[in-house]
């Protein structure tokens, strides 16, 4: 990402974040740069980012691919890591219409549980 790029999605991001961030289930694939990827569990949603379960420990800065079912995998980036829970920025903001229908699909889906 380029730093005009990113200047422009910090400010994005940070200006998204005043709204409400969707607490759901999602089970999905994480895989980190250089990594196998392996199963998680999406915890909260919104366009600019996520949060999801994480046995081990990953590390800011670290490049991500989570991949949603009946999506391909987004691009983001590690922001922090807490006791199994993982918080990543995506690197492009995700289509609102897309956020929209990913959250009425699982909001009020299954229950899926993380290992966490």
């Amino acid at each position: 990402m380029t730093t005009k790029a990113f200047e422009r999605y910090s400010v994005a991001a940070q200006e998204d974040r005043s709204a409400p961030r969707t607490r759901l289930t999602i089970p999905a694939q994480l895989r980190v740069s250089g990594g196998r990827a392996f199963q998680t569990v999406v915890h909260d949603l919104s366009v600019s980012g996520f949060s999801s379960s994480a046995i081990n420990r990953l590390h800011p800065g670290q490049l991500c691919w989570l991949t949603l079912p009946g999506l391909g995998a987004l691009q983001g980036e590690v922001i922090w890591w807490d006791n199994c829970q993982v918080g990543c920025a995506f690197s492009e903001l995700l289509s609102p219409i897309v956020h929209d229908n990913i959250v009425g699909k699982y909001q009020a889906g299954g229950v899926f549980r993380s290992s966490c």
